[in-house]
């Protein structure tokens, strides 16, 4: 169960990076809302630039402010007084100093001033020549600390502190989220090894608890679901390779009565040559017939997989040479000569296979092609394999090359050069699941159930089957197998 870890290292990374962001972004709203709060410069500021800017009137005691710093003032709703250094008497106030501001002060109000506050009023003290300039502000504009004292040792360690505070509470954290979270990561575990084992098609439970359990009981359902309609597959599928062996094994019996009596009738030298006709196409159609229902009871075998399939280092040239070598033997007309044109230094091509099955599939071959080249044609067979430096390579069609996969194959050709088939065709060919075409002219099958029961062989070999034009004209059908040396 690999996700279950990556999820957890997910929601510990969503946890650390949010505790990161929120850090940071706490920070950048503080330092707003004080720009914010205080757009221009601190009260300390602007009581030092006050006393500075504070000047004696031309020829007289009293003082006079500066245009530009009393409007600092006024933007501030701030007042000033200026208390002189020997009499600690108010000499220059603004006049919108409140009336409840002394006038005379001592050195102990003084000192409380500079420190706090004056009648409730945040006093900010700055220097000037002849005095102390005053500055106060609205009582709810400021707030002021009035014992600032700090220890210089924690100062000095100020920043292991606060280091320690943040794993500190980075920890109380973490375990409030993993213990806030350790059910909800239990229940998801069950759960994703369920959905894991749904496609298995095994029998799912999950305990239907915790706060995922609605979840839990629908996977349950489904698992139940998918269990009927395997079993409800199952059935039907028996039931099609019980009707078709039990059709097939039905049809025999007559069937063989047919052909026996065809046969007797046939050699009866009191038929007209018309009638022996007759009899020859009757002979000749139930023995297709017959290879028909075999061909099907092989092909029904081969897709529930209820051939036996014995498998053993074969050698796939030998096969192929007999089974080219029984049709010469049978083509007494000489119709559709049989070409063996495999290198004659190429003598093993080890694969591992049932021998019969592998014959029967070279067979179907060779007979597709005589079979829908009745006027007659060549056949060509060979044995290659791809990868050999000695070996040209089996196709000249990216595409075909792509569809053999492994660059070490034994391929199996099957080419003639008879009538082809259109690239249409031979793509809808390929396309088509079964290959159950129909000529339109000769109202026959065209490439059935042989092509079939070669791609099923090859598949159950763990091999494959392509389609394509020959270069001679006709079809050209491989089979390719992998490579075995043992």
């Amino acid at each position: 169960m690999k996700s279950i870890p990556k999820l957890i290292r997910r929601f510990l990374a969503i946890l650390m990076l949010s505790i990161i962001l929120l850090f940071f972004l706490n920070i950048a709203v503080l330092i707003a809302l004080n720009l914010q709060r205080t757009p221009g410069a601190s009260p300390w500021t602007t009581a030092a630039e006050t006393g500075a800017a504070l000047q004696k009137e031309d020829g007289g005691s009293g003082y006079f402010l500066p245009e530009d710093a009393a409007l600092s003032l006024a933007r501030e709703n701030a007042w000033g007084i200026l208390i002189d250094n020997h009499t600690r008497q108010v000499v220059w106030h603004t006049d919108n100093m409140p009336d409840e501001i002394p006038l005379e002060y001592s050195l102990a109000d003084i000192a409380s001033l500079t420190r706090g506050y004056l009648m409730d009023y945040p006093a900010f003290p700055g220097e000037s020549e002849d005095g102390l300039v005053v500055l106060g502000y609205p009582k709810d504009r400021y707030w002021k600390h009035l014992y600032p004292c700090w220890d210089y040792d924690f100062i000095a360690n100020l920043p292991k502190y606060a280091l320690n505070v943040l794993l500190v509470n980075g920890g109380l954290i973490f375990l409030i989220y993993f213990a806030a979270n350790f059910k909800l990561l239990r229940s998801v575990k069950p759960i994703a090894e369920g959905i894991q084992k749904l496609p298995t098609k095994e029998p799912v439970f999950v305990k239907e608890k915790g706060l995922l359990s609605e979840l839990a009981a629908n996977i349950n359902q489904t698992s139940r679901i998918l269990e009927s309609q395997n079993y409800q597959l199952r059935k039907k599928d028996g039931a099609r390779a019980n009707w078709i062996a039990g059709v097939s094994h039905d049809i025999r019996t007559p069937l063989s009565m047919v052909m026996g009596y065809a046969g007797q009738l046939e050699d009866n030298p009191r038929l007209t040559e018309d009638e022996r006709r007759k009899v020859t196409v009757i002979l000749r159609q139930s023995t297709r017939m017959r290879n028909l229902i075999n061909d099907l009871n092989l092909a029904s075998k081969l897709e529930y997989e209820m051939q036996p399939i014995h498998k053993a280092q074969e050698n796939a040239v030998a096969i192929a040479r007999q089974a080219a070598v029984d049709f010469i033997n049978m083509d007494v007309d000489g119709k559709h000569p049989i070409e063996w044109n495999t290198e004659p230094e190429f003598a093993v091509c080890p694969v591992c296979a049932d021998k019969d099955l592998l014959k029967r599939a070279v067979s179907n071959l060779i007979q597709n092609s005589i079979s829908h080249n009745a006027g007659g044609c060549s056949i060509y067979v060979s044995v290659t394999e791809t990868g050999r430096e000695d070996t040209p390579p089996p196709t000249d069609s990216p595409a075909d090359t792509e569809r053999m996969g492994s660059p070490h194959n034994c391929v199996i050709r099957v080419e003639d050069d008879g009538s082809g088939m259109s690239p249409e065709e031979l793509q809808r060919l390929n396309d088509t699941p079964h290959y159950m075409m129909c000529d339109g002219s000769t109202k026959e099958q065209r490439h059935g159930l042989g092509l079939l029961i070669v791609r099923q062989v090859a598949a159950s070999h763990g091999g494959s089957m392509a389609i394509r034009q020959s270069i001679y004209g006709g079809l050209c059908v491989d089979i390719l197998l992998p490579v075995y040396y043992g």
